[in-house]
């Protein structure tokens, strides 16, 4: 049991000896100055030992308490014999990393969903149906039919729009009773982003010159985790309820889509040569629609891959040569995203404010930045509120 005096003399000895081998090993940490890091690391390892170790240990029956107010024969004199708890488990390290990966994968289905593949098969049902097109009973026709078949078995459109609109945030439809829609998320995620971009952009000068080095946010791995564990929390409870379960369903209804889109007797009606193809005649054909096809795509497979990121407990990290190592296998993605989500006016790239307020209520998406002479876009086009 650590008492207040035993709390406190610890964490001295720990400043004690963080100043000392600071002393000591001066020069070194001038010409290496990677050895900081490490010497930091070992010391913070040591210290998370001994908390460990006592976080373990059985506390009195009445938690102290008597010891503390004066009261019986254990009674201390000194406020240091007192028992002082460690603290609690903390808050960042209780989400389930189940929960956000079907978050990543609802995410990837939107996208799919907002570039019109489940239309697009609707639309050959319904011509199918009405025997204007030359289907007849080759694989597309009849996975058609079976498709249409299974749709009784399914979640619905509707059920669908309601789970984006609840745990994305995103499209008009009215949520459950009892839940509101999730409109902080896109900022949110637009925002990790953005510093997961802009802490790879400050390496890469840092590597060449370091023109703000000076700065403390320079290349700052507590900007990063700040912004991931934001989002992280945003997504924490709204990820309960059916969503682990519609996603697997969901899943399943978009391979079956492409598998009917990418049969030899569909391909053959559009002149096509793979499902995609058959996807973007079918929506220029029949809705009319100005293709966003390509940068959709890669916003729904580069944006699971940062949500997946977001699921294991690299953000967790605060050793910088650990956090950059995991940090780079999402940093292409979310440079990829960030330039495809500002081709359709859906985020702006950030370049100096890196701090979102807090008590922000109505999302405010940032424009995005563009060169002296270009036209600027009339307006940016907000995914919440969007109809499908």
């Amino acid at each position: 049991m650590a008492t207040e005096k035993e709390y406190q003399a610890l964490h001295d000895r720990v400043a004690a000896l963080r100043e000392t081998l600071a002393s000591r090993l001066a020069p070194d940490l001038i010409q290496n100055p990677q050895l900081a890091d490490a010497l930091t690391r070992q010391i913070d390892e040591m210290l998370a030992s001994v908390e460990a170790a006592r976080r373990t240990e059985a506390p009195p029956p009445d938690g102290g308490l008597a010891s503390l107010a004066g009261v019986g024969a254990e009674s201390s004199k000194t406020l240091g014999d007192n028992r002082l708890p460690l603290g609690v488990e903390p808050y960042d390290e209780t989400v389930a990393s189940d929960r956000i990966v079907a978050v990543g994968d609802l995410y990837y289905l939107y996208q799919h969903e907002r570039i019109g593949v489940f239309r697009v098969v609707q639309k050959l049902q319904e011509l199918f149906r009405a025997g204007t097109v030359r289907l007849s009973a080759d694989a597309g026709a009849f996975g058609l039919y079976q498709f249409d078949r299974r749709e009784v078995l399914r979640y619905t459109q509707r059920d669908r729009i309601l789970a984006y609109r609840r745990v994305l945030g995103y499209g008009r439809g009215a949520v459950p009773t009892g839940s509101r829609p999730n409109t902080d998320f896109h900022n949110l995620f637009t925002h990790f982003i953005n510093q997961v971009t802009l802490f790879w952009r400050d390496k890469r000068i840092s590597d060449v010159i370091r023109e703000r080095s000076y700065d403390p946010s320079f290349g700052s791995i507590a900007i990063v985790r700040r912004a991931g564990l934001d989002l992280r929390n945003n997504l924490k409870f709204t990820s309960f309820g059916h969503l682990n379960v519609m996603r697997v369903e969901v899943m399943q209804l978009l391979d079956e889509a492409f598998r009917i889109l990418n049969s030899e007797d569909v391909k053959r009606l559009f002149g096509a040569e793979n499902a995609w193809d058959v996807i973007e005649e079918v929506l220029i054909r029949y809705f009319n629609e100005r293709l966003v096809t390509s940068p959709r795509q890669r916003m729904g497979v580069t944006g699971r891959d940062v949500l997946r990121w977001l699921a294991a407990p690299h953000v967790m990290q605060t050793q910088r040569a650990q956090f950059e190592a995991l940090l780079l296998e999402v940093a292409e993605s979310a440079e990829e995203w960030l330039t495809s989500a500002q081709s359709l006016g859906l985020a702006g790239r950030a370049t100096g404010n890196r701090v979102m307020p807090w008590d922000q209520s109505q999302p405010q998406p940032t424009r995005p930045t563009v060169r002296q002479g270009a036209n600027t876009p009339p307006g940016l086009q907000r995914e919440y509120e969007m109809e499908y």
